[in-house]
């Protein structure tokens, strides 16, 4: 089984019916570049199941301690179960389990913000709160992980600071002989964006990025969602992502300040 083509439709639909109807939910990482140095290892992808053994969508998360991996609210909500994999490289996984359990695979329980709540279609009433975690049942050691950001940190960086996005989210839109479809390719990828700090932010639990595939700009798309907003050059989440307002993940990127209400939250389940 494979979510590249068939269940990623599958989860586009879910997540669209979820959370949008006028914008879509921000899911993998556009004008990006694969992560074949390993330079993001704690960056992990994401399946979750609705019911016991039946995987029901793709995000991407952040380890932020060795059982604890921070993700959006929207891909935890109604979970009942994850499987979370590092290897930058899912192709890499010759028994090919996923997206079920294996041997590459770390499960854990998927936790939404208890703030979490949907509004109505489109904007500015997207949801809010949108930030969950996931917590593994074994503890994954690495030599670093996702840094929290200090309380307010977003506010004190000026319009167009360099962030990173990381992701594992789809990559194509394939069109032609009936409708358009995405196809995702399991792998970890990264690019470049801008902060834009302007009078349009839709509220204050949200930064807005650059996504502009025609100017060469990175953005995030079905896959991405959870997804870190890193400060530029460093380990440090100012955000997780959580929708952009294009079907075809070409409009601006929204994501979920994590340096706002939700430390103290994600701070809870730390050791």
């Amino acid at each position: 089984m494979d979510l590249s083509r068939k269940h990623l439709i599958g989860i586009m639909v879910f997540v669209s019916m979820l959370v949008m109807l006028l914008s879509g939910t921000a899911q993998a990482i556009s004008n990006g570049q694969p992560d074949e140095e390993n330079n993001w290892p704690y960056v992990g992808l994401v399946v979750l199941d609705d019911a016991p053994g039946h995987p029901a969508r793709r995000c991407t998360g952040t380890l932020i301690s060795p059982t604890v991996v921070l993700t959006a609210g929207h891909c935890c909500y109604g979970a009942v179960k994850a499987r979370v994999w590092f290897d930058w490289n899912l192709y890499d996984d010759p028994g090919q389990h996923y997206p079920f359990p294996g041997p590459y695979a770390v499960e854990g329980t998927p936790i939404t913000h208890p703030e979490f709540a949907l509004s109505g279609p489109g904007l500015p009433t997207f949801d809010t709160h949108d930030v969950g975690v996931v917590i593994l049942d074994e503890p994954v050691v690495m030599d670093e992980y996702g840094l929290l950001p200090e309380e307010g940190l977003v506010d004190t960086l000026p319009m167009m600071t360099d962030v990173d996005l990381v992701g594992y989210g789809v990559q194509e839109m394939h069109r032609g002989g009936g409708k358009p479809y995405w196809v995702g390719l399991r792998i970890r990828y990264f690019a470049a964006a801008k902060l834009i700090q302007d009078q349009n932010v839709i509220s204050d639990e949200f930064i807005k990025l650059t996504a502009n595939p025609a100017q060469g700009k990175g953005g995030t798309t079905f896959g991405d969602s959870g997804g870190p907003v890193f400060l530029g050059g460093t380990r440090t989440i100012l955000a997780v992502n959580s929708f952009v307002t294009s079907y075809e993940c070409a409009g601006v990127t929204y994501s979920n300040r994590i340096d706002t209400y939700a430390l103290e939250w994600i701070s809870g389940f730390l050791p």
